[in-house]
């Protein structure tokens, strides 16, 4: 088989993404918030731990902290206790506390809408940057790569490359700035539910027809 020119793996990645939208229309993020603080907090707790446990445990800490003052006021033992389920939690309440203190103290409370602004946060990389501009300010400033997108961009070839922020210049260059949001969660819900590490489920893929390991293994 001849090897795939830039363009054609660019339309590929195009029609991947379609057919993904036609799926799951009205896709969305699993983690559970109402304003940019929320899933900044839920997304650092979201580090090794399922969406459903950190959403089991921001509903009550979210109105326990409401702001990013009350973050960077908090005992950090009791934080620690509040957050113990998602893991790390030693790690995780640091960060809480020190962001709390940076957004207090820099941002007037707020998040900032900038990729600079986010990653100088402790705890806070590229990936968490990207979730929280992408899915609480509709900022498309790059694509979300985590380890559901970057198995399904290799899967699929969209991506040759090993590490997420190679793997996202990738995605990047081959779809429209309009889609990068959608390709990162859209990319997640796949990976998560159909293209499963192990043996993904190709009997139920609908971009069967665009990947080029079709039926190499299936969970039935």
């Amino acid at each position: 088989m001849a090897r795939e020119t830039q363009e054609e793996r660019a339309q590929r990645a195009r029609a991947i993404l379609r057919e993904l939208k036609r799926a799951r229309p009205d896709a969305r993020i699993e983690l559970e918030f109402s304003n940019p603080l929320e899933l900044l907090v839920a997304t650092v707790l979201a580090a090794q731990c399922t969406d459903k446990k950190v959403n089991e445990v921001t509903r009550t800490l979210f109105k326990r902290y409401p702001t990013a003052a009350h973050y960077a006021k908090a005992d950090p033992g009791k934080l620690e206790q509040e957050i113990r389920a998602t893991g790390f939690y030693h790690q995780k309440a640091k960060s809480l506390v020190e962001i709390g203190k940076e957004l207090a103290e820099k941002h007037g409370g707020d998040v900032p809408r900038s990729m600079s602004d986010l990653v100088v946060l402790p705890g806070v990389a590229r990936k968490t940057a990207n979730v929280v501009l992408g899915s609480a300010m509709g900022i498309a400033a790059g694509i979300v790569v985590d380890t559901h997108v970057q198995r399904l961009a290799g899967r699929t070839g969209l991506s040759r490359e090993k590490t997420p922020e190679k793997i996202e210049a990738d995605l990047m260059e081959l779809l429209p700035k309009r889609e990068w949001i959608a390709c990162g969660v859209l990319g997640t819900l796949h990976g998560r539910n159909i293209c499963i590490a192990r043996r993904p489920w190709c009997s139920r893929c609908v971009i069967l027809a665009l990947c080029p390991q079709a039926g190499v293994a299936d969970a039935q």
